[in-house]
């Protein structure tokens, strides 16, 4: 993972891992600079901690339940999505256990179909993964 430091995860929630047709986006409550914008679910991993289960906690946490991780959405840096010069970001198609449930890390979630993605202000470092999603649901 070249120099970076930090790893964080994120899901690309669906609602069906081998037909999706619904694409969940979650709207930030916090840090200020980042409210009001909509992104994938995720966050930190903690040290000693595998990646996916990482993911499956900050699901739990931050939509109040489970979920079933799907293949990787592999970025173009060793694997994972840059987001910052210390922030890599890796990502992992995800099917949640039950409807989501907002826990504070987000105010609002919307399941959006491919021809709604680009109806709500995306966080940037999450506009690649959604283009390589967009090529990944093309493909036949």
């Amino acid at each position: 993972m070249s120099t970076r430091t930090t790893l964080v995860v994120g899901a690309a929630v669906v609602d069906d891992l081998m037909r999706p047709r619904r694409l969940l986006a979650a709207r930030r409550t916090t840090p200020p600079a980042l409210a009001g914008g909509w992104e994938l679910p995720g966050g930190k991993v903690e040290p000693g901690e595998a990646p996916q289960d990482a993911l499956v906690r900050e699901l739990r946490e931050e939509l109040g339940t489970g979920a079933l991780l799907g293949e990787e959405l592999v970025g173009p840096d060793a694997g994972g999505w840059p987001i910052s010069p210390s922030v890599i970001m890796r990502v992992w198609l995800a099917q949640l256990d039950a409807e989501p449930a907002l826990q504070g890390a987000h105010d609002a979630v919307r399941w959006l179909s491919p021809e709604e993605w680009d109806d709500v202000a995306w966080l940037a470092p999450d506009r690649p993964v959604l283009a390589r999603l967009r090529e990944r649901c093309a493909a036949p």
